[in-house]
């Protein structure tokens, strides 16, 4: 089972505008994530006091289930590569177009779609392998035809431009099996019928 998932605004971004190195989800985006830190954080002050609504925190608790990661570098560097430490109960595989020396040796580099996911198939071990942003990842292997679950988790915000999810590239039925919602997200999931 290969799964996608990713948090967009009501509009349909991933990512505000003004996208920038130690900005990666723009002016505004921060409100995207706001559930799964459970409140409000920033780029200037990224820690929180809140605790999270139990909806949000049971739907995160789901992504350690994966036995294999793949993430873009875009969201790999504006996460602060996570602080060189691999946060998840798996190996991540970033897939960038440049692998360099001063890159973190916790995560794995990969060049293209295609042997991401050939090497997550491999180290998953039969477990499921999560598809994470950005944008232009998960519609890389939506295009594919490889994501049997998409995830997408709606930020109540209107961002009014940025970076959309959906660019008119993919075309697939997705029948919707589960709904979820908090007062900082709705949570739908749906599987992928080729």
């Amino acid at each position: 089972m290969i799964h996608a998932d990713i948090t967009i605004s009501l509009d349909g971004f991933v990512a505000g505008p003004n996208w920038a190195p130690g900005r990666g989800l723009g002016d505004g985006g921060e409100r995207l994530h706001y559930w799964v830190f459970g409140g409000p954080w920033s780029y200037e002050n990224p820690s929180f006091d809140g605790e999270r609504n139990p909806v949000d925190a049971e739907v995160l608790a789901g992504f350690h289930d994966a036995g294999a990661s793949i993430v873009g570098r875009g969201m790999f560097e504006a996460a602060g590569r996570w602080g060189d430490e691999n946060p998840f109960d798996s190996p991540v595989f970033v897939l960038t177009n440049r692998v360099t020396d001063d890159l973190p040796t916790a995560f794995t580099y990969v060049t293209g779609a295609e042997e991401a996911l050939e090497r997550a198939r491999e180290t998953a071990g039969g477990k499921p392998i999560a598809i994470g942003g950005g944008a232009d990842v998960i519609r890389q292997y939506l295009r594919m035809g490889v994501v049997d679950r998409l995830g997408i988790h709606i930020a109540p915000l209107v961002l009014g431009a940025g970076t959309p999810l959906f660019d008119g590239t993919f075309q697939a039925d997705l029948d919707l099996v589960g709904c979820r919602h908090s007062p900082l997200a709705t949570h739908l999931t749906y599987d992928v019928r080729r």
